[in-house]
């Protein structure tokens, strides 16, 4: 990383880190948001670079990790569901759920939402946390490497000049 990070590199990777919140506005704008912001100004600094790299990378990972966390889990509520249906348990949605027969597969397919939901909320949380402290040392000018996070995308930028906001194909190529 270079010495010395101009405000306006700080600015903008700290907007890398925080637009991966559009997600709460529209759908992908956790992939989106920083995509664009990052693809736009890559060029310009390692900075830049770096700090959209990894917002992009652990946003991506997150959802991986979710995707693997619905994928454990589906077994568990088929086979659960499986095993609710041979039962005589029997739903009424009256303001309640009334079962005349198995309490014990109704509970453990509770449990089982309890736990998977715990997990997605502790990933969610996880998420918020890693995403404010990022900003927060892009808006200071230091580095911020996201915990858990797999590295999908590789590094662009080879070098640059001290000292400018030029495009690198600018700085080694003015023309």
């Amino acid at each position: 990383m270079e010495s010395t990070v101009t405000n306006h590199q700080k600015n903008l990777g700290t907007f890398i880190h925080l637009s991966t919140f559009a997600k709460w506005f529209f759908p992908f704008g956790n992939f989106i948001a920083p995509l664009i912001l990052w693809s736009a100004q890559k060029n310009t600094s390692k900075f830049v670079d770096k700090n959209g790299r990894e917002a992009i990378n652990f946003q991506l990972s997150t959802l991986l990790y979710t995707i693997v966390l619905v994928i454990i889990s589906i077994p568990f509520f088929v086979w659960q569901a499986l095993k609710l249906e041979g039962s005589d348990a029997e739903f009424y949605f009256n303001g309640h759920i009334h079962s005349n027969g198995d309490v014990a597969s109704l509970s453990t397919i509770l449990i089982i939402a309890i736990i998977v939901g715990t997990i997605a909320i502790g990933i969610a949380l996880f998420e918020i946390i890693n995403v404010i402290s990022a900003a927060i040392k892009a808006s200071k000018g230091e580095e911020f490497t996201y915990p858990f996070s797999i590295n999908f995308i590789k590094e662009t930028v080879q070098e640059e000049k001290e000292g400018t906001d030029l495009p690198i194909n600018q700085v080694i190529n003015p023309e």
